[in-house]
């Protein structure tokens, strides 16, 4: 079977989409547990900025998350995380590189957030934009990788994204980013953030719309119809 589609019809359904009115809703999380932590004074940074221009925003300190086991679901920082995500229409994610790669820290709070939660995908359809610290020269290892774990997650990733070099000197000992390259490319990416979600989010039903989705819902409903329930 192939599904019906035409320009005419998808063009329809856009056209006929209500744009909703509240304020963008954005989850924010970092990888480290430091106190000094420079992904942390990033998101903070990215945090205000969406705020500023009217945003809701609620950012996850990730101390009393639990290590990932599968068994502790009901765990409150657990259920925190997850009320976030499934509240959340776009995300921001800011992690440090450790050892060429992104921290556990930071793993570990999307380890907890599932695919699928009964009916509801927590993260599909969200936007996302990506940043990393680096305590030496630029790399990209993280927001690549990072890039990779969105897709995998269902998530919008947007084109732009920040990766903050020798980040002990771009920002004073109370978390306040200095002005330079890197701040302006930070408020760039939320710019980009805001607007994608703007834009996206009032056609989420029809963006998220998957055929093998809907044939398996079709067969279920035909199951249970047939087995009378």
């Amino acid at each position: 079977m192939i599904p019906p589609h035409s320009i005419d019809a998808i063009l329809r359904r856009l056209e006929a989409t209500d744009l909703p009115a509240h304020p963008p809703r954005f989850l924010v999380l970092y990888g480290s547990l430091r106190e000094q932590s420079y992904s942390r004074f990033l998101a903070e940074f990215a945090a205000e900025l969406l705020t500023s221009w009217g945003a809701e925003v609620r950012i996850f300190r990730p101390h009393e998350l639990p290590v990932f086991d599968r068994h502790s679901h009901d765990h409150p920082e657990v259920q925190r995380l997850r009320q976030w995500a499934r509240w959340s229409e776009g995300m921001v994610w800011s992690c440090p590189e450790q050892h060429g790669s992104m921290t556990g820290v930071f793993k570990n709070q999307v380890d907890w957030i599932p695919l699928k939660d009964g009916a509801i995908r927590p993260t599909q359809g969200r936007t996302l934009a990506l940043m990393q610290v680096c305590g030496g020269s630029q790399s990209f290892n993280v927001v690549n990788q990072m890039r990779v774990l969105g897709r995998w997650m269902r998530m919008w990733t947007i084109p732009n994204q920040s990766s903050v070099a020798k980040a002990w000197q771009e920002f004073s000992d109370d978390g306040v980013m200095r002005a330079s390259s890197y701040r302006e490319r930070v408020i760039d990416v939320m710019e980009e953030l805001l607007r994608f979600t703007l834009l996206m989010r009032a056609h989420r039903p029809l963006l998220d719309e998957r055929f093998s989705e809907q044939e398996s819902l079709r067969k279920t409903g035909a199951l249970q119809k047939a087995q009378g329930v």
